[in-house]
């Protein structure tokens, strides 16, 4: 049975897919379909079919998407729910919230008159290419016209095919960015509410792209020519699907399945607890490293982002190294784990560490925190330094992952003390649904992860391509509210983690001071999520050797980049540098992947081998295991 907390999400993706379609230009849904379908019928009509028989095709498009919709409706009867207020929608917790976006002098006489200059000479300029304005004797005789501004949304030949959209596209780009001009210079703004208005800024103006809607997307336009309407109903289609399940599709439905094409790599399930499954991976080579790897991925994602594929897997690739791999896979929440806190977590960490000691009878394990995870793992170091017990960690890599929340990146825009108090009416059952984090990440990147996405499968109604990564994008876990709340208060907002003995988890205060274990820190100098500026500061608060790599691309390309793609970069530097600049201007850059340097890195360490015998082969003669890889948790929603 579906949750208070999923209708609401589908209820706020129903309300907002429909003002793209219909609202957003000023016409109920009904009335938008009767529009574009009409007016199709008169401004492309299918090439060389008499106009009798033009209307007729256009008519029965625009019968099919009335009854689609009416059935959509119907379906939906029994689903009704009041809409959630406007918090619920990521962009208005900073668009609405404070009226940041009133801060721009739109209202002034002299922006008024500057931008009407702007305008004017530009349509001017464009029509002028084209033959016509004042300025017709600049036409352009041979090939397309070369319009001033430009933008990947609008590289297809057909928003310059026709004056009317090269001018629409043009002038939309020029009021952009204007707009956020008059953002970046506002003054009398703290520095949170100015990068809350630019954040906002940016989000509207990429909400309001002429290629969002049907009829100012001349692409759009002419693929339902060519198509001869059906692309309007597979786009139509598309959305109403979206609109179901309350989140944005970004790759083929039923194209991957856990375990068959996806999160393959060979192991078991050896323990498991309410809140996590540990996997460990089938070794692929008769010695291993005596020491082995614990990796934690956040518990906001699957942990398969680790194990895509064969050639894209982390996993795989670190198994054929010769390293004896375990995995924590995290159960996404539920109502019964809404008391659960960040020292829940911590404790999780630590108990998996024992587990795994216990299990192949080591002193140590070197282990791995991505994101989330690595903040998580910084703290359970300090826990158990703090506690005598630093020795169970023979080593610690943090990928993207921040400490020092000052510099944290556009996610800051989402914590302010309103958005927080939000967050638990948003999570009515003790669980923030997972769909609400997709759509901020979202919002993060919108014009690659939201617009383009409305373009390709909505307005042209393109087929979903069938991508991993994507996949697993769209692959949501719930959090725990309480401990999400916490999270982005006492790190996000206070920034308390780097005040020494500020917080405490498990009975004892944490001091990042007081860890000693060899670090490895992984930044990706593209990340938007932990800007590398941000991941540097971890090496501020270390007392023991540390190891910093800036690799090429983002927050997760950056990371998962095999060496066999050949792809990216990566930069490193012997000396010791006290600043991020300082690390770039002396680094030097290697070419491909920098996970063969890690895990050089990891044998330095220490390279005794053992035979992969006994429990380093789970599922063995006498070994209890629970169940193949990669388990129930991460199948569970």
């Amino acid at each position: 049975m579906a949750t208070d907390a999923t209708d609401s999400m589908a209820e706020l993706f129903r309300s907002q897919a429909q003002k793209v379609m219909g609202n957003a230009m000023g016409k109920s849904m009904e009335d938008a379909l009767g529009q574009i379908t009409g007016l199709f019928g008169q401004l492309v009509p299918a090439e060389g079919s008499p106009e009798a028989e033009s209307a007729v095709q256009w008519a029965q498009i625009a019968s099919r998407m009335h009854t689609i919709w009416t059935e959509y409706q119907v379906e939906q009867l029994g689903k009704a729910k009041d809409s959630p207020p406007h918090y619920a929608d990521p962009i208005k917790w900073i668009a609405t919230g404070e009226g940041v976006l009133r801060q721009l002098p739109l209202a002034s006489p002299d922006v008024q008159q500057r931008l009407w200059n702007g305008v004017s000479a530009l349509i001017n300029a464009v029509l002028g290419q084209y033959g016509l304005g004042p300025n017709a004797g600049a036409k352009v005789q041979d090939g397309e016209p070369q319009l001033p501004l430009r933008d990947r949304r609008f590289a297809d030949p057909e928003w310059r095919r026709q004056p009317f959209f090269a001018v629409l596209h043009q002038v939309y780009l020029l009021l952009s960015a204007e707009l956020l001009g008059m953002a970046e210079a506002a003054e009398g703004l703290e520095p949170a509410r100015k990068a809350q208005l630019l954040f906002a800024t940016r989000a509207m103006v990429d909400a309001l792209s002429p290629a969002n809607f049907p009829l100012t997307n001349p692409v759009a336009l002419e693929a339902a020519n060519r198509s001869k309407g059906e692309s309007l109903v597979r786009g139509f289609e598309n959305m109403l699907d979206d609109m179901r399940k309350g989140q944005l599709t970004h790759t083929r439905p039923g194209a991957f399945v856990l375990g068959e094409n996806i999160a393959v790599t060979p192991g078991k399930v050896v323990f498991e607890t309410p809140l996590y499954q540990l996997i460990q991976y089938t070794p692929t080579t008769d010695k291993v490293l005596k020491t082995p790897l614990l990796i934690f991925p956040p518990w906001i994602n699957r942990f398969y982002i680790l194990d895509l594929n064969a050639k894209k897997s982390f996993v795989r690739w670190a198994v054929e190294q010769g390293i004896t791999v375990f995995m924590v896979s995290w159960k996404s929440a539920d109502a019964s784990m809404a008391d659960l806190v960040w020292d829940d977590y911590i404790a999780a960490q630590g108990e998996a560490i024992d587990v795994v000691r216990e299990r192949l009878g080591v002193p140590s394990v070197h282990t791995i925190g991505y994101c989330v995870a690595g903040t998580t793992l910084a703290a359970t170091l300090a826990v158990l330094a703090r506690k005598g017990e630093a020795e169970k960690v023979a080593s610690a890599t943090f990928f993207t992952a921040q400490v020092d929340f000052e510099d944290a990146g556009d996610l800051k825009n989402f914590v302010d003390d309103q958005q927080i108090e939000t967050l638990g009416k948003l999570s009515p059952e003790g669980y923030l649904d997972g769909r609400y984090l997709a759509a901020t990440f979202n919002i993060l990147r919108g014009n690659d992860l939201i617009w383009s996405y409305v373009e390709k499968n909505y307005l042209k109604g393109e087929d979903y391509p069938a991508f991993d990564l994507l996949h697993w994008n769209g692959d949501v876990t719930n959090l725990p509210a309480r401990w999400h709340r916490d999270y982005l208060r006492d790190l996000y907002r206070d920034n308390r983690l780097v005040v020494a003995d500020s917080m405490q988890a498990c009975g004892v205060p944490i001091d990042l001071h007081r860890i000693a274990a060899p670090i490895f820190i992984q930044a990706g100098r593209e990340d938007h999520i932990a800007p590398p500026e941000s991941v540097w500061k971890l090496t501020h608060y270390l007392a023991g050797p540390w190891t910093f790599l800036l690799a090429g691309s983002g927050h997760i390309a950056g990371v998962v980049n095999p060496p066999s793609s050949n792809k990216y970069q990566y930069w490193v530097n012997e000396g010791r540098p006290d600043t991020l600049q300082e690390f770039v201007e002396g680094a030097k850059e290697h070419p491909g992947s920098w996970w063969p340097h890690w895990a050089q890195w990891l044998r330095d360490l220490g390279g005794d081998e053992v035979p992969a015998r006994g429990k380093r082969r789970s599922g063995g003669r006498g070994d209890k295991v629970i169940e193949d890889a990669p388990g129930r948790y991460v199948t569970m929603r």
